[in-house]
């Protein structure tokens, strides 16, 4: 648990300092008016607009998850070697790793908290790809039916369950990778990785803890883009999906 909320809001921040930094930047530069042969304006196709903002919320989503695994993994190691009794506490396991630069050296423990970072980006990036533009598409089209000009907190709440919800369950056997990583007595590379869980326990075992995985960030995805929605809106963002 302490390494859990220790982690979490400067996790947080860098995500959506970076994501709302590149998404307004990219969205500031999107042409509104095009010209014809003629020269004459005209207005994009609302298709090719859409793709438009679609790839600059797969960009902008990117681009905050590696900036928020700079303390996510860390935070995932520690936390992950307590849940796994490895450790009584996480500050036990913190203090473990830690103490190897004694023995090691600063690499050594440098490693250590980042084991697992290469498997992270590659669960954070597809998982973060799928979520945010379909969010983003999902608050889009409440805003259509319903004719208002922002989604409530609430609104982009249960959104975020849902686009949430899926990418948990399509990312699932990446998590599973990431997770036997960071729990192996020995790093060892991925590929080495996939080959043991494949032999010792087939492809199934990919999808384990599908059930958990999707209701927890469920959950969270609610919780969290609920009040990220809410917050905007209070403090004046521009959060209108569009």
């Amino acid at each position: 648990m302490g390494s859990a909320v220790v982690g979490s809001a400067p996790g947080a921040a860098l995500f959506f300092i970076t994501y709302d930094s590149v998404k307004r930047h990219l969205g500031s530069r999107a042409p509104k008016i095009s010209h014809n042969a003629e020269g004459k304006p005209y207005r994009a196709r609302e298709g090719d607009s859409r793709s438009r903002e679609a790839g600059v919320h797969m960009l902008a989503a990117s681009l905050g998850e590696v900036a928020a695994c700079a303390v996510r993994v860390p935070t995932e190691v520690v936390k992950q070697r307590a849940q796994a009794s490895q450790h009584p506490s996480s500050w036990s396991a913190l203090t473990y790793i830690l103490q190897q630069r004694h023995a090691h050296g600063f690499v050594r423990v440098w490693r250590e908290l980042y084991r697992g970072w290469s498997i992270t980006l590659l669960r954070e990036v597809p998982f973060t790809v799928i979520q945010f533009p379909l969010w983003e598409a999902l608050k889009r089209y409440r805003l259509h039916q319903s004719g208002k000009t922002e989604v409530s907190g609430l609104e982009g709440g249960l959104l975020g369950s849902v686009a949430g919800a899926v990418a948990a369950g399509i990312t699932t056997p990446l998590d599973v990778l990431k997770t036997r990583m960071m729990l192996a007595k020995e790093k060892q590379p991925m590929l080495s990785m996939l080959r043991e869980i494949v032999s010792q326990s087939g492809p199934r075992a990919f999808f384990a803890g599908i059930g958990p995985r999707v209701g927890w960030i469920s959950a969270g995805g609610a919780i969290f883009l609920g009040s990220y929605q809410w917050a905007s809106n209070a403090l004046g963002g521009v959060q209108d999906a569009s």
